[in-house]
C-alpha cells in the first residue's frame, strides 16, 4: 500500500496526550503524519513531542512564517488524504458544525472536508458530552458527512463517571487504517464470518471443546470490514477483542451457532466457516455434576450438526468458503471436503506445524476451488491470508 498521508489535529483536553501514541501507532504502520495543535492544546502537551514522533514540523499558529511559500491551510488540506481530530473537544465541535475558521485546525478542516474523509474522536466531560447542544452539533455534522469516533465510558479526569473518555488509541489507528485501506472491492456486498471454538456440554461443570483461538476468523473479518462490505462475526468463546466496525453474534453451541448462522445466511454475499465447530455432543447431558467415583467415566458422544454441509445443500448465490484442519494427507482431505459440502473454496492447514496454526498469528495453508485449483500461501500473516482468499474470491467472480 502506498504511504497515506494523515493530518492530525490535537485539542486542548485533558486526553491530548494520548495523541502521541495515534502518531506513533500510525508511524509504525506506514503513514505520513502531520500534527497541527490548537493554543489550548499546546499547554497540556509541548509540541515537540508530536515533532519527535511525527518527524514533520508541528503547526500551532496560523500566523507563524512558512517553512516554505504556501499557504498552510490549503496546502495540508490538499495533502491530506484523511484528517482526524484526537481529541474533539466540546469546542471544535461548535465551531465547524457553525462554520467558524479562526484558528489552524478549523481552517484546515473547513478546507478538508470535501476531499477526504474527516473524523472527530471526541473526548469530553460526560455532562458536556451529553449536552443537547453538543448533540445536536454531533448531529448536525454527521449529517454533511463527517465522521465521528464515540467515547467510551469510565472514569473521567475530573473524578466523574460516565461517557466522555477518549477511545482507545489502538482502536482509533485501526479505524484510520481500515478508511485508508487500499482496496475497497467489497463495498455493498454482506460476508459472514464464523470463528472461534464451540463447546459442547457435559454436565454443569465440564464440557469439550477445542484448541481454536477465532485468530483466523478474526483477521477474516477485519479484512473484510476494511474491503468495505458489511460483516457479520458470529465468534464462540475467544480472548479475543471484537473487531470495530462489525456486527458480532456471540455464541457457546453447535447448536446456537447453527441458528445464528441461519438467520444471516440468506442475506450474505460471501460465507466464510472458519470456526472450529463441535463435531460430537454428550448423548445424555447430566443436569448435575457427575460425582468422581473409583470407576472409569464413560460418556457416550453422538455427532452434531453439520452446518457447514448444511449450508452447501442451501446454498443458492452465495459464495461458501470452509476450512479443513488436518492432521495428514492435507490436500486429499480437504478436497474430498470440499466436494461433500458443495464448498467454492476450502482452505486447507496443517494442524501439526509447529509455527503456525492455533494460537498462532501466522498460518500456511493452500486454497483450494472448487475447479480444484490449488493456491499455495507460505508461512504468511493471518491477515495476510485473510487478503489473499478475499483477492482469489474476486478474482474468480
Amino acid at each position: 500500500m502506498a504511504s497515506k498521508n494523515v493530518v492530525l489535529g490535537v485539542t486542548g483536553g485533558i486526553a491530548a496526550y494520548k495523541a502521541l501514541d495515534v502518531v506513533s501507532r500510525l508511524k509504525k504502520n506506514g503513514f505520513n503524519v502531520d500534527v497541527i495543535m490548537t493554543k489550548s492544546a499546546v499547554e497540556f502537551v509541548n509540541p515537540i513531542s508530536f515533532q519527535s514522533l511525527s518527524g514533520n514540523p508541528v503547526i500551532t499558529d496560523m500566523f507563524e512564517e512558512p517553512k516554505a511559500w504556501e499557504i498552510q491551510h490549503i496546502s495540508l488540506a490538499k495533502k491530506a488524504d484523511l484528517l482526524i481530530v484526537v481529541p474533539a473537544t466540546a469546542n471544535i465541535i461548535g465551531k465547524v458544525a457553525n462554520g467558524i475558521a479562526d484558528d489552524m485546525l478549523s481552517t484546515t478542516i473547513m478546507a478538508a472536508a470535501l476531499r477526504c474523509p474527516v473524523i472527530f474522536a471526541a473526548a469530553m466531560n460526560t455532562y458536556m458530552y451529553e449536552n443537547p447542544i453538543v448533540q445536536d452539533n454531533i448531529k448536525k455534522l454527521q449529517s454533511y458527512g463527517y465522521s465521528f469516533v464515540e467515547p467510551e465510558t469510565g472514569r473521567l479526569a475530573c473524578g466523574d463517571t460516565g461517557k466522555g473518555k477518549l477511545c482507545d488509541t489502538e482502536t482509533i489507528s485501526e479505524i484510520i487504517s481500515s478508511k485508508l485501506y487500499d482496496i475497497k472491492d467489497l463495498k455493498g456486498k454482506k460476508v459472514m464470518v464464523t470463528a472461534g471454538p464451540t463447546i459442547a456440554p457435559i454436565d454443569p461443570v465440564r464440557y469439550i471443546t477445542n484448541r481454536s483461538t477465532g485468530k483466523m476468523g478474526y483477521a477474516i473479518a477485519e479484512e473484510a470490514r476494511d474491503r468495505g462490505a458489511k460483516v457479520t462475526l458470529i465468534s464462540g468463546e475467544t480472548n479475543l477483542k471484537f473487531p470495530f466496525g462489525v456486527d458480532v453474534i456471540k455464541v457457546t453451541t453447535n447448536e446456537e451457532m447453527l441458528k445464528a448462522v441461519l438467520d444471516n445466511f440468506s442475506y450474505s454475499d460471501i460465507v466464510v466457516k472458519a470456526a472450529a465447530v463441535s463435531d460430537y455432543k454428550a448423548k445424555n447431558y447430566s443436569n448435575k455434576k457427575i460425582k468422581k467415583s473409583e470407576d472409569n467415566l464413560n460418556i457416550d458422544f453422538v455427532k452434531d450438526n453439520d452446518i457447514l454441509k448444511k449450508l452447501g445443500e442451501i446454498k443458492e448465490t452465495q459464495v461458501l468458503v470452509g476450512f479443513a484442519a488436518e492432521s495428514n494427507d492435507l490436500i486429499e482431505n480437504a478436497i474430498s471436503k470440499l466436494q461433500r459440502k458443495n464448498l467454492d473454496y476450502i482452505v486447507a492447514n496443517d494442524i501439526t506445524a509447529s509455527d503456525t496454526g492455533f494460537a498462532s498469528d501466522d498460518n500456511k495453508v493452500f486454497i483450494i476451488s472448487k475447479d480444484k485449483d490449488i493456491l499455495e500461501l507460505n508461512k504468511m500473516s493471518k491477515r495476510n491470508v485473510a487478503r489473499e482468499l478475499f483477492n482469489l474470491i474476486n478474482k474468480k467472480r
